[in-house]
């Protein structure tokens, strides 16, 4: 199984990209023990409608295409459920069991369109906290180089 991680906006060169890269390359050679290829960062440019909501529909018609049938959709949102790091190493082991690719999907500015954040099997928060997406990035990668690591009993991980 392929794991994508789904971003509106780029990243430049510096230390955003440069924590992306480690943990893509973590991730690419820790995550065979529990079933993932390895990850693919995939960026879609910010829409430039003139409206929020406009833009949230155009981002999420260019995310929801690269969506394939039978992938899990995790949606990474402020309104989401927060879970502990355990319960989403979880949610990966069940995913690499049942699911063709693990999208992991960070939105832009103005959030998610509402149909596709109800399309997502899970909609998971860092906290309520508005945090800049470079960051979030390096943030979801981490916790699915940390899921890997519960999964396999690497002492990466200490509860």
């Amino acid at each position: 199984m392929r794991a994508i991680c789904l971003a509106i906006g780029r990243l430049k060169a510096g230390p955003e990209r440069e924590l992306v890269e480690r943990y893509c390359q973590r991730l690419t050679s820790g995550g065979r023990a529990v079933g993932l290829a390895g990850v693919d960062l995939v960026e879609l440019p910010e829409s430039r409608a003139a409206s929020a909501q406009a833009r949230k529909s155009d981002e999420a018609e260019r995310m929801a295409a690269r969506v394939s049938q039978g992938a899990t959709l995790i949606i990474f949102d402020e309104r989401g459920r927060a879970i502990d790091s355990a319960k989403f190493a979880s949610i990966v082991q069940d995913t690499t069991e049942s699911a063709s690719d693990l999208v992991l999907a960070i939105g832009g500015p103005d959030g998610f369109d509402e149909t596709f954040r109800k399309s997502a099997q899970h909609v998971v928060s860092f906290g309520q906290l508005t945090m800049p997406h470079q960051l979030v990035r390096g943030l979801v990668l981490e916790q699915l180089y940390r899921a890997t690591t519960i999964l396999t009993g690497h002492p990466y991980h200490r509860s």
